[in-house]
């Protein structure tokens, strides 16, 4: 029965990633038109975050796998579902580096507020603090994501976010949107996805190498990618 309901689920992710992709490409070019204007701003300083890249390392396993996500992204929310739990068992085990892209490209969909963007700034914002929290407030962020087309949630309720995931010294960061110029200068480098027309979420790279989605495995053989 658990197999079945895997499959169901790993149908419903892809079936809307041509939708989520062809949307993607327009707001990256919005994004990066608006970065190139206003620069990067403030860089988070951290040693688990990559400032080049924007990548934030969760683990330190030889192995890595990138995901570029963002938070308003409702086949993000199904990825982090399905796979989740796995991929904190690869980080957990010391097979890989996590490297966590936040991302922003459905500001849109949220009404004006710009969640997308605040919300990935609130993940550097946690990383750079409290980043033993970063994954338990990137999970959370999911268990608890708005809907598309919501005003998603305000910065206090990311801060409370990031607290209940054991992130204490991050709110003033989040209530200042200290990262936001930062996502806005990290999104455009997102790579396209094999067989993308423009940059998607979630994208996913193993050991620097791009994938399409349709090529991951169940949950279960994810480790028979770093084989």
């Amino acid at each position: 029965m658990a197999t079945a309901v895997r499959k169901k689920n790993w149908f419903a992710i892809w079936i809307t990633i041509g939708v989520v992709v062809v949307l993607a490409a327009v707001g990256g070019t919005v994004v990066w038109m608006n970065s190139l204007a206003t620069g990067p701003g403030t860089t988070p300083q951290a040693a688990n975050i990559n400032t080049d890249t924007g990548a934030i390392a969760i683990g330190d396993g030889s192995e890595s796998m990138d995901t570029y996500v963002d938070f308003m992204c409702p086949v993000c929310g199904q990825f982090e579902s399905v796979y989740g739990q796995s991929i904190q068992g690869l980080v957990d085990d010391g097979t890989i580096t996590l490297n966590v892209h936040p991302i922003s490209i459905l500001d849109r969909q949220s009404q004006g507020t710009q969640f997308s963007t605040r919300a990935a700034s609130a993940m550097y914002c946690v990383a750079e603090n409290d980043p033993s929290a970063a994954l338990p407030f990137l999970q959370a962020m999911f268990a608890g994501q708005p809907s598309e087309g919501s005003t998603g949630l305000t910065d206090d309720e990311i801060a409370a976010v990031a607290e209940q995931a054991g992130a204490t010294n991050s709110a003033s960061c989040i209530a200042d949107g200290t990262y936001r110029k930062y996502v806005a200068s990290m999104t455009p480098k997102t790579p396209v996805a094999p067989g993308s027309q423009g940059i998607g979420t979630p994208t996913i790279a193993i050991n620097g190498e791009t994938i399409a989605n349709s090529s991951l495995p169940q949950p279960d053989q994810l480790a028979t990618l770093f084989q």
